[in-house]
């Protein structure tokens, strides 16, 4: 069983046994907010963390954050490995050393991770900060684009 659903059957304890649903035969929603502490910014829209999901039980996960695409640090030219390192570097800033909120968590369409919004201490939106840094896109599951051959954020 993947950690992300680890997360989620965990935190099923919580609401009775039964995660709420996002519509009718939709993905288990957690709505939140739970507290984690960002272990690793792998890129710009992955982070690694170790989520408090009850007293004193903590599970570790990838996120995905939800409603964006940075560029991927395993880029295909070097304006996209420029690009990812920033949106990299500036989630680190944005986050800091302090706890952040997971919203709306999910299991991710890939398996091994669960997709959430991310808020920051300061109570801003991971997504939105990046997408208005020019570092992001909008994301909602659409088919990517492309980081290289003039292609750049919208």
């Amino acid at each position: 069983m993947s950690t992300g659903m680890r997360v989620l059957i965990l935190c099923a304890a919580l609401f009775g046994g039964a995660l709420p649903q996002r519509a009718s035969g939709a993905s288990p929603l957690l709505p939140g907010p739970i507290p984690a502490e960002v272990l690793e910014v792998v890129d710009g829209d992955t982070l690694t963390v170790r989520a408090m999901i009850w007293l004193g039980q903590v599970v570790e996960t990838n996120v995905r954050v939800d409603g964006l695409d940075a560029p991927e640090m395993r880029a295909r030219c070097p304006r996209e490995k420029e690009l990812a390192e920033a949106a990299r570097d500036l989630t680190r800033r944005l986050i800091g050393a302090s706890t952040i909120s997971l919203m709306d968590v999910q299991p991710d369409k890939y398996g091994g991770r669960v997709r959430a919004r991310v808020v920051t201490f300061g109570g801003d939106d991971l997504s939105q900060s990046l997408i208005k840094a020019g570092l992001a896109r909008p994301y909602h599951g659409e088919r990517r684009q492309p980081w290289c051959d003039g292609a750049g954020v919208g």
